[in-house]
């Protein structure tokens, strides 16, 4: 019993001790309170600070993957080839550009008609797939154009075609949401409209390869086209059929960002730049039959 007794007074000594110690925490506390609340303010910013940077640093290192949307039936830009791997002209030196700056390079093809949805969802990060910038200027944020083209008529050999104005009449074939399409119907252009009038039809393709067989077929007359695609179509299909020399129209061709995407332009172009410098960009468009005239870089346009 007076071991009990003497046990409860030893903690009742030691909790009026630590009241006293609390007690005495707290009054300095209340009396430096401000001192205190400063150094704790000064701490948080530091911290938040630091967070921010931190942040800022992950974001502009956390690009391991770089993806390119592109329309898969588009030789020579882009296309799958006979081992079923996709390739072409745009798409490696996009595979140049991954390398240059250690991202993994996935080609990802889309519906054309759907390319703005697919770059504005975030599922690509650019277009690039002789992709027109003229009369698109404003949608997009654009790297420096890379290829000067044109657009053309494709007709069979033996067609007696040899100039615009043999097409009246006749049924062309032209892919949906495309330059020439975009030509064709320019309202401000009075003489392409009046070409596109005289045709018996136009019909629309969702790409060149179906519209070449239908070519071949004999259900349409002509085709208008990109002169790089006509150009690799017909190397492809022997000397069946040939290009009108008038033109249709002139255009160049970029790399299409979400517009105020400038970070990533200006990285994939500063890349594309050095590859031309170094020389890749005119063998990548001799190995795929893109007539070196055709290259635009540094040209300073």
């Amino acid at each position: 019993m007076k071991k009990w007794i003497t046990l409860m007074g030893m903690l009742s000594v030691t909790a009026a001790l630590l009241a006293g110690c609390g007690q005495t925490g707290g009054d300095a506390q209340k009396e430096d309170g401000a001192d205190v609340a400063g150094t704790s303010e000064a701490a948080d910013v530091a911290e938040t600070a630091e967070t921010e940077t931190a942040a800022e640093g992950a974001a502009e290192g956390e690009r391991t993957t770089f993806t390119v949307g592109f329309d898969a039936e588009f030789p020579p830009y882009g296309y799958k080839d006979d081992s079923g791997e996709y390739v072409g002209f745009d798409l490696d030196l996009a595979r140049a550009v991954c390398e240059k700056n250690g991202w993994e390079f996935v080609a990802q093809p889309i519906d054309w008609d759907a390319k703005d949805m697919e770059l504005s969802s975030g599922a690509i990060d650019c277009i690039w797939n002789g992709f027109t910038m003229n009369g698109r200027e404003d949608a997009y944020t654009w790297s420096i154009p890379y290829i000067d083209n044109s657009q053309v008529f494709v007709v069979p050999a033996q067609a007696g075609v040899a100039s615009k104005a043999d097409l009246a009449g006749k049924v062309v074939g032209v892919q949906k949401d495309s330059s020439a399409l975009a030509a064709l119907t320019d309202e401000e252009n009075q003489e392409n409209l009046d070409l596109a009038a005289s045709f018996a039809d136009l019909v629309e393709y969702a790409d060149y390869n179906t519209a070449f067989m239908d070519l071949e077929a004999g259900a349409i007359e002509a085709l208008a086209i990109d002169i790089g695609v006509a150009s690799y179509q017909i190397a492809s299909r022997g000397d069946g059929y040939v290009m009108l020399e008038e033109p249709l129209s002139t255009e160049q061709y970029g790399i299409g960002f979400l517009k105020g995407n400038d970070e990533l332009k200006d990285t994939v172009e500063s890349s594309l730049l050095e590859l031309y410098a170094e020389g890749v960009v005119a063998k990548t468009a001799e190995q795929y039959g893109i007539d070196a005239s055709m290259i635009c870089l540094g040209n300073d346009k």
